[in-house]
């Protein structure tokens, strides 16, 4: 019996110091950090979970040397979560630095917000810190390379800026990001072109442009605080007006011909009305003249016409016909 109580000691001991020894390491090193941790509660359990502890003991550690103090238990949470969670302290660590208020709540909801966009906490202090440029238009974004517009008179402008943001940290999460900023600053730029009376006017003060765009308040609602737009170039394209009328002269000219050909179809078409109209009444009179033998015949049949008459009626017919041929000679030799 004693050899079997002493083989069951034997296993926990050396369970025991499986344990000890293989998180020992980790919690002498947090302990000499002065962020000390908990053996069983806190380093087992995390093994438990899958959780990388040493990651986190490090995490931890690190947050300490900046004098940020931050549980292990909000920084399991956080990895748990889905976060990165040694960006996260080295934000919160660069934040503090540069005397940006962020907490650990704030700077977590960041992290989780940028995740899979290509940026990240660090960034989005870093941005807080130094402010960044943002191309309008964006030339990685499209074909366009600059923002065009057309003045009253007609000419084409187009404008190059360069907008210069920080990052709002107390807006970021939720905010809107770069394109709407770049999206709001080309709006007012056509605006201000727009509104101009000629293109001279905004070739002779290009700053008025970032002055009346700067001032709409583009940063509403967005991740960053707009602190200055520049025109980066302004250049003369088309005269639009002028294109815009020869366009209008090209139709009205069309719509003309068109009325025309409608004109002179229908001029024709009467015109064939009344070719028609007189072969019918050549057609009557020939009817008529064939109805002038049949009434001679009659008329000697009922003995109201003599012979005489008739001869007379002939020499008065050929009378005519001679005057006819001598008015109207036959041009034949």
């Amino acid at each position: 019996m004693l050899l079997v109580f002493a083989a069951v000691g034997l296993i926990v001991l050396l369970i025991l110091g499986g344990i000890v020894i293989s998180f020992f390491s980790v919690w002498l090193r947090a302990l000499l950090a002065e962020a000390p941790v908990r053996l069983f509660s806190d380093l087992v359990a995390m093994r438990l979970r899958r959780v990388p502890y040493a990651l986190i003991v490090d995490a931890r550690i690190t947050a300490r040397k900046a004098d940020i103090i931050i549980s292990v238990k909000d920084i399991e949470a956080h990895y748990l979560a889905g976060g990165n969670v040694v960006p996260t302290v080295q934000a919160l660590i660069a934040a503090q630095k540069a005397g940006i208020t962020l907490d650990w709540q704030r700077a977590c909801a960041i992290d989780l917000a940028t995740k899979g966009s290509g940026k990240s906490v660090v960034e989005a202090v870093r941005t807080s810190v130094d402010p960044k440029v943002i191309d309008c238009p964006n030339p990685d974004q499209g074909n366009r390379i600059t923002i065009d517009g057309v003045a009253k008179d007609g000419i084409q402008v187009k404008v190059r800026a360069r907008v210069t943001v920080r990052t709002n940290l107390d807006r970021f999460v939720g905010g809107a990001k770069e394109d709407t900023i770049i999206a709001r600053v080309g709006e007012g730029i056509v605006n201000t072109i727009g509104s101009a009376e000629s293109y001279k006017a905004v070739l002779e003060s290009p700053d008025s442009i970032s002055k009346n765009v700067l001032n709409r308040g583009l940063d509403v609602g967005t991740a960053f605080e707009i602190l200055s737009i520049d025109i980066a170039d302004v250049d003369i394209g088309e005269n639009v007006g002028a294109k815009l009328q020869e366009a209008q002269a090209e139709a009205n000219k069309s719509i003309a011909q068109a009325q025309a050909e409608i004109r002179r179809a229908a001029a024709v078409a009467l015109e064939q009305e009344m070719k028609a109209r007189v072969q019918e009444m050549q057609a009557k009179v020939v009817a008529a003249e064939a109805e002038v033998p049949l009434a001679l015949a009659d008329a000697f049949r009922n003995g109201r016409l003599g012979v005489m008459d008739y001869y007379k009626i002939q020499n008065i017919q050929s009378d005519t016909e001679m005057r006819t041929s001598i008015a109207k000679p036959d041009d034949k030799k």
